[in-house]
């Protein structure tokens, strides 16, 4: 067979195989996702493992120590999480009157042409959840929203059980990469050295820049006033690590809750106005100085990402569509036929 021959081949297969793995990714969703975010968990602990085993720590000891830091986040995580809940349940009254209050002053002028009849009610909102059409929807939407709480469980649970796996070296990455990408002992060592510390410091830094900007949302619904400041802390904190989608979504729904609670429009505004200084100061201002060069990526690399990974996985494929981006341009690095696409993405 000729050359020009097995390199045609060679297309021909590349072309069948990469639409097969991606079908793959998207019907195995439910085991790719949760090992993705278990793999990039397991990085910030691999360092904590390592230097521990060179201390002579027995394998399984630095393993329970390590899980049990995880088991102290996650508590504190659902601790939170708990005190945030209670702390909007404490406050729903006060919070429904005043949104009835607006929604009616919106509303009123134009209850016939709605056909709302809110004359037979004695709540705004009310006459509307009472519409038919309205609330079909709204009951409809329980089965779908009951069925993304399991996923949600099903997908926690898949993820710890990979990190222990990961943690454990039961999965080994570097052995992965030697097998996959055909590279000698030496080269795959650097290469995950080199993935290690990319996806290390992108974590980090993402964190870091996600708790900044959900304490400075917290303070700013305290100092206002503003109905449940800690959730909103907890909520801009969370959806931040969606990139550029997260950081709208949140300012928004945080500008129209000051909407509602708030009375003068000079506050509404300056209130907003702090809500997006927020999230340009730490997203769009210090996050890339403290990424550095080697791991800016441009809007349009990012957007395509995530609209691939959010097709594929839903909302797993949101989160985790910037660290995948961060891997994959780190591996591409590692090789000079790959460093022209690398540069493009930069």
């Amino acid at each position: 067979m000729k050359l020009n021959e097995i390199s045609t081949t060679n297309r021909l297969l590349l072309i069948i195989v990469i639409p097969l793995i991606f079908y793959i990714l998207k019907v195995l969703y439910f085991i790719f996702a949760p090992l993705m975010f278990a793999f990039f968990i397991s990085l910030l602990f691999i360092p904590l493992l390592r230097r521990m085993s060179k201390k002579g720590v027995p394998k399984i000891l630095a393993l329970v120590v390590v899980m049990v830091i995880i088991a102290g986040v996650l508590f504190g995580a659902v601790k939170l999480v708990s005190l945030t809940g209670k702390e909007v349940l404490d406050g729903k009254e006060a919070l429904f009157q005043k949104l009835d209050s607006k929604v009616g002053m919106l509303v009123a002028p134009y209850v016939e042409n709605l056909k709302i009849g809110m004359e037979d009610e004695s709540s705004a909102i009310k006459s509307i959840l009472m519409k038919d059409q309205v609330s079909q929807h709204l009951f409809g939407s329980f089965g779908n929203t009951f069925r993304f709480v399991q996923q949600t469980l099903v997908m926690i649970l898949m993820t710890l059980f990979f990190l222990v796996l990961l943690l454990a070296g039961s999965i080994n990455f570097k052995l992965l990469i030697e097998n996959t990408l055909i590279m000698r002992r030496t080269q795959t060592v650097k290469t995950y050295l080199a993935i290690e510390r990319s996806i290390v410091k992108f974590l980090k830094v993402k964190f870091l820049m996600s708790f900044f900007t959900g304490l400075g949302f917290g303070i700013i619904a305290w100092y206002f006033g503003l109905s449940f400041p800690l959730f909103w802390g907890l909520f801009a904190f969370a959806i931040n690590f969606v990139q550029m989608i997260g950081s709208v979504i949140a300012t928004v729904v945080a500008v129209l809750f000051a909407f509602i609670e708030l009375e003068s429009p000079g506050t509404i505004l300056l209130v907003s106005l702090l809500f997006t200084g927020v999230q340009v100061l730490f997203g769009s201002v210090i996050e890339p100085v403290m990424m550095g060069k080697s791991f800016s990526i441009n809007v349009l690399t990012v957007l395509v990402m995530l609209m691939f990974w959010g097709y594929l996985w839903g909302v797993p494929g949101l989160i985790l569509s910037i660290p995948i981006t961060v891997l994959i341009k780190t591996l591409l690095e590692q090789f000079s036929g790959g460093k022209k696409l690398a540069r493009f993405m930069s």
